[in-house]
C-alpha cells in the first residue's frame, strides 16, 4: 500500500469515461507512487475485469447515509453524492486521498501534485468555478434601474437543502467550490463536519449537489481550512480552452496560457463530448487557427 491514493466512482454508463481517467493517470511515471481505488456504483462484471488489471482495488459503493427510495429512483450512481464523504472508510490506511470525478482526465501531472501538496496540514485542496476565463459567476434579475435580485448557486442550494438563512447568506457570494476534484488527509477534520452537513442537506434537499453544498458550508460557514487551487487544476469551461500546437497540449485561453492539468467534462454543455467518444470539437489554437479535435482522453 502506498501513502497516497486517487479515488473515483462510476456505473456502467460512465465506464468508458472512468476507464479513460484511469488510463490518463497510469500513463505517467509518477502514478507508480500511488494507488488507484474505484468505487462501484453499478459497473458490469466485464467492465470490472478490465479495471481490475489497472487499479489496486474496487469496492461497492453504499448509501452511507440513509436516503429515501423516492429520492433515489433507481439511480445508483447518485451514491457518488454520498459515499465520497466517507472515502477513508472504504479505503483505510492512506495518508492523503484525491477524488477525481469519472468524467475528468489528467492532462498534466502538475495538478495532481498540487492537490496532494494543497491538502497538507489538514486543509482541503479544491478549485472553484470562479476564474477570469469562465465569465459570469453570479446571476442578477434586474428589477428596476440599478436594483437587482442576486442569484447564486451556493445560496439556492443551501436554501433548498434546508440550511438557515444565516448560513445561506454566509455562502451566497463566496466562490463556488467544485467537489468534482478535491484532496484531504485521512485525519483532516473536514470529513466529520462534511458528513454532518451532508446529512442535513440530504434530509431536506435533493441528492444531486448535496455533497457540494455541504462542503461549501463546511468551508465558508464552519470555517475549516482550505487551499484554493487554480482553475487549470479542474478545468470545466471547455468552450474557453485553447490548444498549444507547439507543445501539443491544452492550455488556458489567456496569458501565460498555463497548461491545463485536469480536463473535467462536467455539465450539460458537455453532454455531446461525454456521450460520444468520437465527438469532435472546434478548438482555437494559440496562433489563431481553429482545429478539430476530440476533448476525450486519447491513449496514444
Amino acid at each position: 500500500m502506498k501513502e497516497n491514493t486517487i479515488i473515483s466512482l462510476a456505473d456502467a454508463n460512465y465506464f468508458e469515461l472512468l476507464n479513460e481517467l484511469v488510463d490518463s493517470i497510469n500513463r505517467f511515471e509518477q502514478s507508480k507512487k500511488l494507488d488507484i481505488c474505484i468505487m462501484d456504483a453499478g459497473l458490469k462484471d466485464d467492465q470490472i475485469k478490465i479495471l481490475e488489471k489497472k487499479v489496486l482495488t474496487i469496492k461497492k459503493a453504499n448509501w452511507d447515509i440513509d436516503v429515501p427510495d423516492s429520492k433515489v429512483k433507481g439511480k445508483e450512481w447518485l451514491k457518488s453524492q454520498v459515499s465520497r464523504a466517507f472515502i477513508p472508510k472504504y479505503f483505510p490506511g492512506y495518508k492523503k486521498y484525491l477524488w477525481i470525478d469519472a468524467d475528468a482526465w489528467v492532462n498534466s501531472w502538475e495538478s495532481i501534485d498540487l492537490y496532494f501538496r494543497g491538502c497538507e496540514n489538514k486543509k482541503l485542496a479544491i478549485a472553484t468555478s470562479a476564474d477570469r476565463s469562465y465569465g459570469r459567476v453570479l446571476r442578477a434579475d434586474w428589477i428596476f434601474g440599478s436594483l437587482a435580485k442576486i442569484k447564486s448557486q451556493n445560496y439556492k442550494h443551501a436554501k433548498s437543502s434546508g440550511f438557515s438563512e444565516k448560513i445561506s447568506r454566509e455562502v451566497a457570494l463566496k466562490p463556488h467550490l467544485n467537489i468534482g476534484l478535491f484532496s484531504l488527509e485521512a485525519d483532516a477534520p473536514h470529513w466529520e463536519v462534511w458528513q454532518k452537513n451532508l446529512r442535513k442537506a440530504l434530509s431536506s434537499g435533493k441528492i444531486w449537489g448535496s455533497e457540494q453544498i455541504a462542503m461549501n458550508i463546511t468551508i465558508y460557514s464552519d470555517n475549516l481550512e482550505v487551499e484554493i487551487l487554480p482553475a487549470y487544476c479542474n478545468w470545466t469551461h471547455i468552450d474557453a480552452i485553447k490548444f498549444d500546437k507547439q507543445n501539443g497540449t491544452f492550455v488556458e485561453p489567456y496569458l501565460p496560457n498555463h497548461e491545463i492539468g485536469i480536463i473535467h467534462l462536467a455539465g450539460k454543455n458537455n453532454d455531446n463530448i461525454r456521450n460520444d467518444k468520437n465527438y469532435i470539437s472546434k478548438i482555437k489554437t494559440l496562433d489563431g487557427d481553429i482545429i478539430e479535435k476530440s476533448l476525450r482522453f486519447e491513449n496514444n
